[in-house]
């Protein structure tokens, strides 16, 4: 049995046992721990800041290639549309499409858009083949559509296209066993410095050339219609491919930009943070002090 003073007592500690212990509130970081925090982000933004001024100076070099390749593609096209050329769409043929990507990121969004296109482009032609220059789309299309691709190259945006490069690759995809009635090479589009389109182009088959209404006008033998056929593919590639590097040197300056403009901002917030935690640490010391001499005072 308890005495009646001893259960009052009792059942205190029961309530005190039932409530849930009190967490202590989370401290500020250390001082430590924000400096390092500082010292890795303006790391990273001397690291975009360079960058920025690599991609910078690729870009009047990539322009000037752009404008040099369009005159090879153009060339092309202003045959074919004085020639009416316009794509065959035969029974039992396959399309193709030739996606021109690379093998570099840290370029903002630039492949994603192109592997979204191609994937709008495959919902209306689903038995379509494609052909992939680049492992950025290659890796992107092959999550979803593996067993489209029939082709794929690396190694593709290093430097700056050459004719060579595309007629490289021109030549490989004439030697693909399936006869396509339409080839689309799908590329970005630069249309300032700023933005970029994903956009289709069509390669005409020898069967869309042989058949234009005025193609007869150009006095090319038969004999030489598969020569001109590669020919204009390898022009529409180095256009393509011209072009899409232009656009991947445009969106890599810009998204180091913003980087370096987010870094700066954390660079902000992180040393507002230091010199609070830090005057808070020595006002704590400063009250210790006094505590501590008024009490040897006493």
């Amino acid at each position: 049995m308890l005495s009646r003073t001893a259960r009052p007592a009792l059942r205190a500690a029961g309530a005190a046992s039932a409530r849930p212990v009190a967490v202590p509130a989370a401290t500020f970081a250390t001082l430590r721990e924000i400096e390092d925090r500082l010292k890795s982000i303006r790391n990273i933004e001397k690291i975009t800041k360079t960058m920025k001024i690599v991609a910078s100076t690729k870009l009047t070099r990539a322009q000037r290639a752009m404008t040099e390749s369009r005159q090879y593609g153009q060339t092309s096209n202003t045959v074919f549309e004085q020639a009416e050329t316009k794509p065959v769409q035969e029974e039992g043929k396959k399309t193709l499409f030739v996606v021109c990507s690379s093998d570099k990121g840290l370029c903002g969004g630039i492949h994603s858009g192109l592997s979204k296109k191609v994937r709008r482009m495959l919902a209306e032609t689903p038995n379509a083949d494609i052909v992939v220059l680049g492992e950025k789309c290659k890796a992107q299309l092959s999550r979803s559509n593996s067993k489209n691709i029939v082709l794929s190259f690396a190694g593709v945006g290093k430097d700056i296209p050459t004719f060579s490069d595309a007629s490289a690759i021109a030549d490989q995809i004439s030697l693909l066993p399936t006869d396509y009635s339409s080839i689309q090479i799908v590329y970005n589009k630069f249309v300032n410095a700023q933005s970029y389109e994903a956009t289709p182009m069509e390669a005409f088959s020898e069967e869309a050339i042989a058949n234009s209404p005025n193609f007869s006008a150009f006095e090319i033998e038969d004999e030489t219609l598969s020569n001109l056929r590669e020919y204009a593919l390898s022009n529409s590639l180095f256009w393509a491919l011209a072009e899409g590097h232009a656009c991947e040197i445009s969106a890599r300056r810009n998204a180091m930009d913003n980087a370096s403009k987010n870094a700066g901002d954390m660079i902000q917030r992180y040393q507002i943070l230091f010199n609070r935690t830090r005057q808070a640490v020595i006002t704590g010391e400063l009250v210790e002090i006094i505590t501590g001499a008024a009490a040897s005072e006493e």
